[in-house]
């Protein structure tokens, strides 16, 4: 990775091995050095995001989560569960250079098909949309910010 994004995130201080090869960033929840990808970049940006900004508590953050799908095992990027064990949020990350279109939207509805969040997202790091699903129809309306994912975490 040559360099190093400025994402529509507050700023954050990672823990990088810039000189190792290929370039590393320490995953604060897995507890693991990763290969920092433009991707990663992103998904590490939207976790700590979650967690210090929006209420979600890190030991509830999960990355790279299977999804059985019409017989196939997918993963989706970050799924936050709520106090009482269902999943609040699922997230697709992608790449800043990735345009955020109906296919990207499409694969956090399928994942959401099985997992049954109240929210979904996709970002870039630079771009994000959040929706909210309705539980009654099942259809998606977008919101006008990130959801505060504290009420999921409350006794």
């Amino acid at each position: 990775m040559e360099r190093l994004f400025q994402l529509n995130f507050p700023r954050y201080v990672f823990r990088l091995r810039m000189d190792a090869a290929p370039p590393q960033i320490w995953d604060g929840v897995r507890k693991r050095w990763l290969v920092l990808t433009p991707e990663e970049w992103v998904r590490q940006h939207l976790i700590r995001f979650l967690v210090e900004e929006k209420g979600a508590f890190a030991a509830c953050v999960s990355q790279e989560r299977p999804v059985e799908l019409a017989g196939t095992r997918q993963r989706a990027d970050v799924t936050v569960t709520g106090r009482d064990g269902r999943i609040c949020l699922v997230a697709e990350c992608k790449a800043p250079h990735v345009p955020l279109d109906e296919r990207v939207l499409a694969q956090a509805v399928r994942y959401n098909s099985v997992l049954e969040a109240p929210f979904i997202l996709v970002t870039n790091g630079l771009r994000h949309v959040c929706c909210r699903r309705d539980a009654e129809s099942g259809r998606y309306c977008p919101t006008a910010e990130f959801p505060d994912l504290s009420p999921f975490f409350r006794v």
